[in-house]
Parts: C-alpha cells; structure tokens; sequence
C-alpha cells in the first residue's frame, strides 16, 4: 500500500483542523519529534499560523532516552533538540510521524521533563499503524492504518527524504 503526497497533506490537515477545534485558540506549543515529527509539526503550525493564538515550536532528539539504545548503531546520529520557549506550565503537543508501539512516546516524556513540567501534553501522530506495547494513545490523528504487526510504515517527508510518500511493506516474518 502506498498513499501519496495528496493523501499527507489531507493528514495534516485534520491534524491542524482537530487541534484548533479542541484548544479553542488558546496557546500552544508543537514539538516535534526528530526525524521526521519536526516536519509533520511544522506543517501543522503552518495551517495553524492563520489562527489569531499564540503557537511555538521546537523539536526534541530522543536518542539518548530510547530503551534500544545499545542495539542499534554502534555510533547513532545524534540530532539537536531545538526548544527556545519555557516548557514550564506550557501546553505541549508532541508530534511525530508514526505511532506504534509507543516506546518513542514514552522516551519523548522522559526528554521532555527535562526541559521542564507542562501544564498539559497531549499526542498529535501523522499514521497510527497500532499494536501498542505501552499504554499511550494520540489525541489528534491523520491517518489510521491496519497493519500487521511485522509490517514496516516508511514515511518519507519532502525535507527529510526529498518526496512525500507513505508506504507499508509486508514482511511476513514473526
């Protein structure tokens, strides 16, 4: 299955649409999460910017907070977490581009409180593909797939890989 540039944008759309319904205009704060979240964010707060409300934005490396660490690189990129705004009692939308097992939100939380405790964080996901192994739910979705669990959800973003594509690739192993 493939959905296309066509199909992010009308994701991003009702992301930006079910913020603004259920926030009212009051300020927030998008952060994204790196690679690919901090797009996903940015194109929300772009629909978001016409609204008459204060918005921030930043972007949030979780790298060192991931319980996979020692498995995967042997040398992993470390990205820059970019947050020039106080957290403190600020309303915080996390934002990433896949929701799955929810160990990448679980480690957003944890990088999160370092900055600061917010007044409110809430989940915003570009595809939620499901099979959760911790208890954490978006509050603003996309897109909703089913998928199998060993399947794999590719997105890939204009900046980060140059075109807008969402793909899933069977894989049939266990």
């Amino acid at each position: 299955m493939t959905l296309s540039a066509e199909d992010i944008a009308a994701a991003v759309d009702r992301l930006a649409e079910a913020i603004r319904a259920q926030t009212a205009g009051a300020p927030i704060a998008l952060i994204g999460i790196r690679r690919r979240g901090d797009e996903v964010a940015e194109r929300v707060l772009t629909r978001l910017a016409e609204d008459d409300r204060e918005l921030s934005f930043g972007s949030l490396d979780i790298s060192l907070y991931r319980d996979d660490f020692e498995r995967l690189h042997e040398n992993p990129k470390l990205l820059e977490s970019d947050i020039p705004f106080p957290i403190e009692g600020a309303h915080v939308i996390l934002v990433d581009d896949v929701l799955f097992t929810g160990r990448t939100i679980r480690a957003a939380l944890d990088a999160l409180s370092d900055y600061g405790r917010p007044a409110k964080v809430e989940l915003a996901v570009l595809v939620d593909r499901g099979h959760r192994e911790l208890p954490i739910q978006p509050d603003y979705t996309g897109i909703t797939l089913s998928t199998q669990r060993p399947d794999h959800v590719l997105v890939c973003l204009e900046k980060a890989d140059g075109l807008d594509q969402i793909r899933v690739i069977a894989n049939e192993s266990p």
